[in-house]
């Protein structure tokens, strides 16, 4: 199955973000709004979204409560998806899917975020993290299914391991994405589109790559009909 794929709307700027949704609606199933665009814009913010599906990237982490509370608070702007550090431990993540459930048909699935692209193997030693990134998003991908996430947020080097030791469950949603030649964006664990869907992963997150090109729909359109080929 071919991935689909998640333009990533990173800015402040609600014009900018709705004008490259608008160039990239043909090729892209999904957008992504995440923390920085949430917290300039709030619901508000959102709201012009209204019939686009969103993905909403706010990576929620505290006590279960609070997390819970932040779930139940953006039900009303019917994000189609919805992040949540899986290393917040499996009753948050429980707790965040009860509240989720208020939502009824209308529910968001639940993505766990294992572990940052940005990280690898040096970095999360440094955090008291042993065994490397591998083990680490193997560990909490099985902790955050168990406790009731619809799926993960990994790197695409991590997508054939998740698919082998978890199979076809979870909804693998995958940042990280930089087609050939394109700079890594600080990211250290990346791959391209083709390779990234043919590893197993069902949605493709790709930001710069797509918006700080000179033609948004261009390169969305190029990304697409590398997946479709």
């Amino acid at each position: 199955m071919t991935a689909g794929l998640i333009a990533a709307l990173d800015t402040t700027e609600s014009e900018t973000a709705l004008a490259w949704a608008r160039a990239v609606r043909p090729y892209c199933g999904m957008v992504k709004l995440g923390l920085e665009y949430f917290l300039a814009n709030g619901a508000a913010g959102m709201k012009l979204f209204d019939g686009t599906p969103v993905f909403l990237d706010l990576k929620l982490h505290d006590i279960p409560n609070t997390v819970a509370g932040a779930v139940r608070a953006v039900l009303d702007l019917r994000p189609a998806m919805l992040t949540l550090h899986a290393a917040g431990g499996a009753l948050m993540i429980e707790a965040a899917r009860t509240a989720a459930e208020q939502a009824g048909e209308a529910r968001p699935l639940l993505l766990a975020v294992t572990v940052l692209t940005s990280l690898d193997g040096e970095a999360l030693h440094a955090t008291g993290v042993a065994g490397g990134a591998r083990q680490q998003v193997l560990r909490l991908a099985r902790l955050a299914m168990a406790a009731g996430a619809d799926g993960l947020v990994c790197s695409p080097l991590e997508v054939a391991m998740l698919r082998d030791a978890l199979g076809a469950d979870p909804v693998l949603v995958v940042p990280g994405i930089r087609p050939a030649g394109s700079d890594s964006g600080g990211q250290a664990r990346v791959m391209t589109p083709r390779e990234a869907s043919d590893a197993g992963a069902d949605w493709l997150v790709v930001g710069r790559p797509i918006t700080q090109s000179l033609n948004p729909g261009h390169a969305a359109e190029a990304i697409a009909a590398e997946l479709a080929a």
